[in-house]
């Protein structure tokens, strides 16, 4: 699986932002995937998940409310629409697909990662 992020930028606090990640692969539409963000001086943390057929997913507490996780599977692409960005969002962003669902939310096991897009919310 090969992933790559767009959708990046800047946007002052309140604004909006849709990312998506292009997948290319066969398994893309069997693998779990999920958002990533990594602030400067931080480590990389969970920000949403979705199960192959998006029937299940999961957000950090963080960004629950504010954002949703989709995907199709018929474009090998996965969303992240954000809304009621805060400063506290600013990270670069990565998708990610992994085996198992919940293996991908910990960091654990096999993990495929795509480039990152940097969104950036100013005050």
């Amino acid at each position: 699986v090969q992933l790559q992020a767009s959708g990046g930028g800047s946007v002052q606090a309140g604004g909006s932002l849709r990312l998506s990640c292009a997948a290319s692969g066969r398994t893309f539409s069997t693998y779990p995937m999920g958002w990533f963000r990594q602030a400067p001086g931080k480590e990389r943390q969970f920000v949403a998940a979705i199960n192959w057929s998006g029937s299940t997913v999961d957000y950090a507490d963080s960004v629950k409310g504010r954002v949703t996780i989709s995907r199709d599977n018929a474009k090998n692409t996965l969303y992240l629409q954000m809304n009621g960005l805060k400063p506290e969002d600013t990270a670069v962003y990565y998708c990610a697909a992994g085996p198992w669902y919940r293996d991908l939310i910990k960091l654990n096991g096999m993990i495929y990662w795509g480039k990152g897009t940097l969104v950036t919310v100013s005050s």
